[in-house]
Parts: structure tokens; sequence; C-alpha cells
């Protein structure tokens, strides 16, 4: 698990179809003392994570493919909640 902030998001008129139906954030990692680390990525989420909102995120793939149900999704990252 990893914290990271949403600081966009994502629409797309052609996706992977294990991608149909879940909301796409740009989201930037952070390393423990709230800088920002690496490259922002593209996430999925099922927690309605908003702009600038701090969440909890993982990068397990197989998580992430048992979650939309396709062995062979490109996947990886998922927020599993968000931050108070």
């Amino acid at each position: 698990m990893q914290i990271g902030r949403i600081v966009g998001s994502a629409v797309a008129s052609v996706k992977h179809r294990s991608m149909e139906g879940w909301r796409l954030p740009i989201v930037q990692l952070l390393t423990p003392d709230g800088k920002e680390d690496g490259e922002p990525f593209l996430a999925i989420d099922s927690v309605g994570a908003g702009m600038n909102d701090t969440v909890i995120l993982s990068n397990d793939g197989a998580g992430a493919r048992q979650l939309v149900g396709v062995k062979d999704s490109p996947v990886r990252w998922f927020v599993m909640g968000i931050c108070d």
C-alpha cells in the first residue's frame, strides 16, 4: 500500500474491456513527508475519490485483475480508500 493524491482524471473512448465502467483518476504518489514521488499514473477507483483527495493505493496486479474480473487486464494500480 502507498499514499497518493488525485491530480486529475482520464477519459477514454477506447480502452481495454476490463476498464469499462471504472473511474480513472490520475494519481501522484507521495513520500511519507508529503512530497511528490515519481511521475503521475493512471489507476482505477471504486471509492469515489475526488480531485486533491489523499488516497490509499495498491499496486498488486493480481488483486487489480481480481477486482475487475478479467485475467488479462493491464490494470495494476487501484484506489483502496480515501484518507481522512
